[in-house]
């Protein structure tokens, strides 16, 4: 019988996609464009909260904690973590020297309330709290692919601030991400 993962003693609570989603939405409209700064504030908050549930949910399965488990074994139990807790599939990977995490199911996209730019802002500062805390330095995440946009993926680069920060300027600038990482952004 699989172990659930115990909300109450984590400082979780259960939302539903359709609450993140109309917050989002309630946020754009009455706040405009620093509603993402504002949700990418939240998300990062919660970080610490689901990186500790995720260290407990490891425990609870007499598995090592996240930082010392073998980089392919950390994929498959954040994968299966994530999943359990109604974000959605992840797949982890690297694109050029920067981390990937892959999505076709993530619970902030909403392909049926179209954007015009990636907007699981949300998910960008508890990703970043999360892997910051993994690799014991502050990170970044940008999301480069978005569901909410028609993308098949919601797609998210992670990495150190100046790394993202090079990616972000190149994109700015008419790259793609891929160009841009791929030029040692």
């Amino acid at each position: 019988m699989p172990l659930s993962i115990e909300m109450s003693q984590n400082a979780l609570v259960a939302m539903t996609r359709d609450s993140l989603t109309a917050l989002r939405l309630a946020l754009f409209r009455d706040v405009g464009p620093n509603a993402a700064a504002l949700l990418q504030e939240a998300g990062f908050a919660g970080g610490p909260a689901l990186f500790g549930a995720f260290a407990q949910w490891l425990a609870a399965r007499r598995l090592p904690a996240p930082e010392a488990l073998p980089a392919a074994e950390f994929s498959a139990r954040a994968a299966e973590f994530f999943r359990d807790a109604g974000w959605g599939s992840i797949e982890l990977g690297a694109l050029d020297g920067v981390a990937t995490i892959d999505s076709s199911d993530w619970a902030e996209s909403d392909p049926s309330q179209p954007l015009e730019f990636p907007g699981c802002y949300y998910t960008s500062g508890v990703l970043a709290d999360f892997f910051g805390r993994l690799a014991g330095e502050p990170l970044a995440v940008m999301e480069v692919e978005c569901r909410s946009m028609g993308a098949s993926r919601c797609r998210f680069l992670v990495g150190t601030g100046e790394m993202m920060q090079k990616v972000y300027d190149e994109m700015g600038r008419g790259a793609s991400y891929q160009e841009a990482v791929g030029n040692g952004a």
